[in-house]
C-alpha cells in the first residue's frame, strides 16, 4: 500500500480519477484545505492537477458571492493535464460557495454542505428565495448536509483557544471527512500543521482535532454507503515535486543565471497575481539573488535594466497594467540591445478587471504594445511546470541574442499545480555570456554575423567606455545617430535579430495526422484542455490533430506550412481572438477563432464541442 494511503471498513471502489471543489468564504481557509489535500495525494503518487479560485475583492463581505473562494484538485491513477471539468464532490460551506459552485457539479455527485451556514440570513446574503436544502432544488444530487461548525466546536470544547478560532478549524473538519471518504491518511497533514504551528502548540491540537472529528464522522456513523481508493500513478522514474507556476518561473530563472554563471536581480512592485514570485525568489540568496520590492512598476523594471548593464541578469515581474507602465523602458532595452527577461502573469482586464481571475489578452500588447519599431521576443509555458522550462529558455534567448523577452504566464498556469519531474542540472542547455574584455577593435554595437547580437560589456572594464541611452545608435560605433538612412537600417537590424532566434527555437511539432480536416492551435494555458478534448474525440473515434505555441514572436520556421496542411485550423484563446488575427495576417488563412473571456479557463467538454460543431458530428 502507497504512502499516506489506506482503507475504511466500508466496501471501497477503486476509481481511475477523481474531482474535487472545496468552496466557501474566502476566510474559511479553502485554499489551504485544498492544498493539503493536494499535499497528500501527491504523497500517495497520484497524477494531479490544480486549480485555485480567489475572490477579487480583499475583504468582500462575509456569505455574499464575491467573496466565495475555491480549490478544485483532480487526482488520478492516470495521466492527467487538466484540473477537470466537472467536480464529483463538493464541499459548500455557506449558501455563497453553493450558488456560485454548484451548477459544475456532477448528476448524482456528493453534495457535502455546512448545514450550520444556512439561516435565513446566510440565505439572504447568497440571494436565495428559499433554502436549497429544502425546495428540492438539488434532488440531482447525493446531498450530505452536516452541522460542520457545531460539530467542530464540540471537537474543541477543552481546546484553550477562542470561540472565533475554534469556529476557523472547520475547513480540516472537512478536509478530514474527504480523506475518510478517499481513503487518505491524515499523517501527512498532521506533520505539517506541527511545523507550521511549532511555536503555537494551541493550533496544532485544536486543528489536528477538528482533522480527526471530520475523519471519525465518516468512520463511526457510515454517512457514505461506499468509499473511495485511486491508487498511485505509473509516472516515468525520477524525483518529483508538486509545483506552482509561479514558483516553477522562480526556480527556472534561478537555474538559468547559475547555468550562465550570472548574478540573478528581480526588480519587482507587487501585483496579483504575480507576487509569489518576488516571494519565492527573495528565499534565494544563497544563490547570487537579489530581489528588490521597488515603488512602482516602471522604478521596477528600470532597475533590472539597470541590473542587465552592469552584467546581472535583470528580470521584472508584472501582470498586464504593470506591463503597459513598464513599456518605455522596455523600448530602451530594445535600443540599448541589453538582456532584460519581463514576465507578465495575465489576468483578467482592462484596468484592475479581474485581478484574481485568468486572461490571455495581452499578446497584442507583448508583441506590439510599446511607441516606434519596438520587437521582442514574446514565449509562453503551456504547464505549471512547464513554467520552469520557458523561464529557463527567456533567460538563454534574452542573453544569448542580447534583446528583451517577454514571457507570458497567466493566473491559471500561476497558481495551479502538478507533478514536476526534476531535471539534472548538467543536461540543461549551456547559456554562455557574450562579455566582452578586449579593448582591441571594439565598437559597443558590432555584431556577431549569427545571432547580430552586440557585445555585452561591464561597466568599468578597461578601454571599453561607451555610450548608453535611449537615443539611436550608429550601428557599429555606437554614436547618437540622426541620420534617416542609419534609423531605418537599425529599425530593420533590431528586428532581424528578433527574427533569426528563429533559427534557435524548436519547430512546431503536430500531435496526430500530419495533414487532414482540422488542427487545434492553441498557446499558453489552452494546453490542458485541448489535449484532453483532442483525446477524448480520438476515443470515440472523431480524429483531430494539435499543435502548441510556445515560442509567440518570432513565430516557430514551420508554422506557415504546418498550418496550410489542415483545412481548419480551431484557434481556442482566453481572449478575442488574438493569436487569429496575428496568423491571419501573416500566413493568410482562414483561421477559425474560439474565445473565451470569462476570467475562467476553458473546459475539455466545451472545446469537445467546438470542434464537433465545427466538424458537423456528435450532434
Amino acid at each position: 500500500m502507497a504512502t499516506n494511503q489506506i482503507v475504511s471498513k466500508q466496501p471501497v471502489e477503486r476509481l481511475k480519477r477523481v474531482v474535487v471543489r472545496f468552496a466557501g468564504d474566502s476566510g474559511d481557509g479553502m485554499q489551504i484545505t485544498g492544498d493539503r489535500f493536494t499535499a497528500t495525494a501527491a504523497a500517495i503518487g497520484n497524477d494531479l492537477s490544480t486549480l485555485p479560485d480567489f475572490p477579487a475583492e480583499i475583504r468582500a463581505p462575509a456569505g455574499t458571492l464575491p467573496g466565495v473562494s475555491a480549490f478544485q484538485i483532480h487526482f488520478s491513477s492516470e495521466d492527467i493535464i487538466t484540473p477537470g471539468d466537472e467536480p464529483d464532490v463538493l464541499v459548500a460551506m455557506n449558501p455563497a460557495a453553493l450558488k456560485v459552485n454548484v451548477r459544475d457539479l456532477k448528476p448524482n455527485g456528493w453534495l457535502i454542505v455546512n448545514l450550520d451556514s444556512f439561516a435565513p440570513k446566510d440565505l439572504e446574503k447568497a440571494g436565495y428565495a428559499t433554502n436549497p436544502l429544502e425546495d428540492r432544488s438539488l434532488d440531482a444530487y447525493r446531498v450530505l448536509p452536516i452541522a460542520i461548525t457545531k460539530l467542530t466546536k464540540e471537537a474543541l470544547k477543552d481546546v484553550k483557544i477562542t470561540q472565533k478560532e475554534k469556529d476557523r478549524c472547520k475547513n480540516f473538519f472537512a478536509l478530514g471527512l474527504m480523506y475518510y471518504l478517499y481513503n487518505r491518511s491524515m499523517d501527512n497533514t498532521i506533520l505539517w500543521l506541527k511545523t507550521k504551528f511549532k511555536n503555537k502548540p494551541e493550533f496544532i491540537e485544536a486543528n489536528t482535532l477538528a482533522l480527526k472529528a471530520g475523519y471519525a464522522l465518516g468512520d463511526a456513523t457510515e454517512i457514505f454507503q461506499v468509499t473511495y481508493e485511486v491508487p498511485p500513478a505509473q509516472l516515468a522514474p525520477g524525483k518529483y515535486r508538486n509545483i506552482n507556476g509561479n514558483s516553477a518561473l522562480a526556480i527556472g530563472f534561478v537555474a538559468a543565471a547559475q547555468k550562465a554563471g550570472l548574478r540573478l536581480f528581480l526588480g519587482s512592485y507587487p501585483i496579483t497575481p504575480a507576487s509569489d514570485v518576488l516571494h519565492e525568489l527573495s528565499g534565494y540568496k544563497n544563490y547570487n539573488v537579489i530581489t528588490f520590492q521597488a515603488e512602482d512598476e516602471i522604478a521596477a523594471v528600470g532597475a533590472a535594466l539597470g541590473a542587465s548593464f552592469t552584467g546581472a541578469l535583470g528580470l521584472t515581474t508584472t501582470s498586464g497594467p504593470g506591463l503597459a507602465l513598464k513599456s518605455e523602458t522596455i523600448g530602451l532595452a530594445v535600443m540599448a540591445e541589453l538582456p532584460l527577461v519581463v514576465v507578465d502573469i495575465q489576468r483578467a482586464g482592462p484596468s484592475t478587471g479581474m485581478p484574481t481571475k485568468t486572461e490571455q489578452a495581452d499578446l497584442l500588447q507583448a508583441i506590439f504594445g510599446r511607441h516606434g519599431e519596438s520587437p521582442v521576443v514574446v514565449l509562453a509555458p503551456q504547464t505549471p511546470s512547464d513554467c520552469f522550462a520557458m523561464a529557463f529558455e527567456a533567460a538563454r534567448l534574452a542573453i544569448t541574442h542580447m534583446l528583451p523577452v517577454i514571457l507570458l504566464s497567466d493566473g491559471y498556469l500561476a497558481n495551479g499545480s502538478e507533478p514536476w519531474l526534476l531535471p539534472n542540472a548538467a543536461d540543461l542547455p549551456a547559456i554562455v555570456p557574450g562579455f566582452r574584455t578586449d579593448p582591441e577593435g571594439f565598437e559597443p554595437y558590432m555584431r556577431d554575423p549569427k545571432t547580430l547580437a552586440r557585445p555585452w560589456v561591464r561597466p568599468g572594464t578597461p578601454g571599453m567606455q561607451h555610450r548608453i541611452g535611449g537615443l539611436e545608435k550608429e550601428d557599429g560605433s555606437g554614436n547618437v545617430s540622426y541620420d534617416p538612412e542609419n534609423h531605418e537600417h537599425m529599425v530593420h537590424v533590431r528586428a532581424e535579430k528578433v527574427a533569426r532566434i528563429a533559427d534557435d527555437i524548436p519547430t512546431i511539432e503536430v500531435r496526430g495526422p500530419q495533414s487532414g480536416e482540422m488542427l487545434v492551435l492553441g498557446w499558453g494555458s489552452t494546453f490542458g484542455a485541448i489535449s484532453s478534448a483532442v483525446t477524448d474525440l480520438a476515443a470515440k473515434g472523431i480524429v483531430v490533430s494539435q499543435a502548441h505555441v510556445r515560442y509567440l514572436n518570432p513565430l516557430p520556421k514551420n508554422l506557415g506550412e504546418v498550418l496550410r496542411r489542415f483545412r481548419r485550423v480551431l484557434v481556442p484563446e482566453m481572449n478575442s481572438g488574438q493569436l487569429a488575427m496575428i496568423l491571419r495576417a501573416r500566413y493568410l488563412i482562414d483561421i477559425v477563432s474560439y474565445s473565451k473571456v470569462q476570467g475562467q479557463p476553458f473546459k475539455r467538454r466545451e472545446i469537445m464541442a467546438r470542434i464537433e460543431k465545427e466538424l458537423g458530428v456528435g450532434r
